[in-house]
């Protein structure tokens, strides 16, 4: 990938920046689910890392790729080390330092992280087992080398490896922006292939930086059965319901109004305003031209790759859903369907936003009015499927993740 390739990419894929109401730093309660449901292979892993290599170092360095921003970040950062003080603990050995590495596309909002980084470092030395952190933030794509050969103890990443370097080329797939059922086959090929390229170069780049008996815990968004056109992303199924009806939407402007009636414009030009403003917010063109840079592998998928590739051992894989609203726990009281159709296109809103601006050119108030109709799509999908939902919960309404812990296997042949 050239850099001029992850400038563009940087560019468009980036969370939504800042505290404010639709960004990711306040959008992103979905994800710290993820990290919480994840959290025990992430204890099992770190166990097996220290029985692999016998001590512990004297800093323990660690790096979250795809770290985004806001309290998940360093959140993440905050259970690894509890995890390695309560080994030092069990086997009375002295308190390791650990560095941590947080990496994004250049454009993420690090500023909002680096704000939070002397209060983190004040908690730290404030509690009981007080530990020497230190973090620093790593700009760059995690598909090319981002640290030093064998630097590393542990890769984590939560949430960011169904992100494509770049959405498959040369398919089409008309009015659709991912996978579904209407879409030929070559579309699931492309990215299938696409995946299978960015995870592979992923391996082998990070198993250059991972000492001998290091480890990397991976969780992102999966499947658990290996049809590709199944309900798994139907949020997005939606998402490209509102996207084409902005393209039958019509726009019109009180100061625009203002402007036909004024009697100083002619005729002439008043038509021509006239006749833009009955344009779509958005083209067919544009619709057609837009391919989401992600894919949901199945499980079987993940393995096959890690086995061909060959520069990791897997140890674990494990599938867990969590609804797209993750407040919705209890499958026996009703939710609110308005609500939670609010809840989840902000929380898309916060992921999406700066990509869909950036391809479709939107303006502020399309952009409110998209995202306005999703939230209206999400609650009527979620009404009906709630309904269905007496004594379980249907993966229409829940995103699957898969949580992969890899051993480098440079380290020699597993038992």
């Amino acid at each position: 990938m050239s850099v001029e390739e992850i400038m563009t990419r940087s560019k468009l894929l980036h969370m939504n920046a800042g505290n404010g109401e639709c960004s990711y730093a306040s959008s992103s309660t979905l994800q710290r689910e993820v990290i919480q449901q994840a959290k025990p292979v992430l204890e099992d892993a770190i166990k097996k890392m220290f029985n692999n290599i016998g001590e512990f170092p004297k800093c323990f360095n660690m790096a979250d790729l795809g770290c985004s921003s806001g309290p998940n970040t360093l959140y993440t950062v905050l259970n690894i080390i509890k995890i390695v003080q309560m080994l030092c603990h069990d086997k009375r050995c002295k308190m390791t330092e650990f560095q941590a590495y947080l990496n994004d596309l250049p454009d993420n909002d690090f500023n909002t992280i680096f704000k939070t980084i002397p209060s983190f470092y004040k908690n730290l030395k404030q509690a009981d087992d007080g530990a020497n952190c230190f973090v620093s933030g790593v700009p760059g794509s995690f598909y090319e080398r981002l640290f030093p050969s064998k630097s590393l103890h542990l890769v984590h990443s939560s949430y960011s490896l169904h992100w494509l370097s770049k959405a498959p080329e040369n398919i089409e797939n008309n009015n659709n922006i991912y996978i579904t059922r209407t879409s030929p086959p070559p579309v699931f090929e492309g990215y299938m292939k696409q995946f299978e390229k960015d995870f592979s170069r992923f391996l082998q780049l990070r198993s250059e930086e991972i000492v001998t008996g290091g480890l990397m815990l991976l969780t992102f968004i999966g499947r658990s059965i290996p049809d590709p056109y199944g309900n798994d992303t139907a949020h997005l199924d939606l998402l490209s319901k509102s996207l084409i009806d902005l393209i039958h939407e019509v726009e019109y402007f009180a100061s625009a109004y203002n402007f036909l009636l004024a009697p100083s414009n002619s005729l002439e030009i008043a038509l021509i305003v006239f006749i833009t403003l009955l344009q779509g917010l958005i083209e067919q063109a544009e619709l057609d031209s837009f391919d989401y840079p992600f894919y949901a592998p199945y499980k079987d998928e993940v393995e096959t790759i890690v086995q061909t590739e060959g520069s990791f051992y897997l140890d674990t894989i494990k599938l867990f859903q969590v609804n797209w609203d993750e407040r919705d726990n209890d499958d026996d009281v009703c939710f609110d369907a308005y609500s939670s159709g609010k809840h989840v296109a902000r929380t898309m809103r916060a992921v999406l936003e700066q990509m869909l601006v950036g391809h479709f050119q939107l303006a502020n108030s399309v952009v409110d009015s998209l995202f306005e109709r999703y939230a209206y799509h999400l609650a009527c999908h979620l009404l009906v499927q709630k309904g269905c939902l007496d004594h379980s919960k249907s993966v229409t309404t829940r995103a699957e993740a898969l949580a992969a812990m890899g051993i480098p296997s440079h380290e020699g042949p597993r038992p």
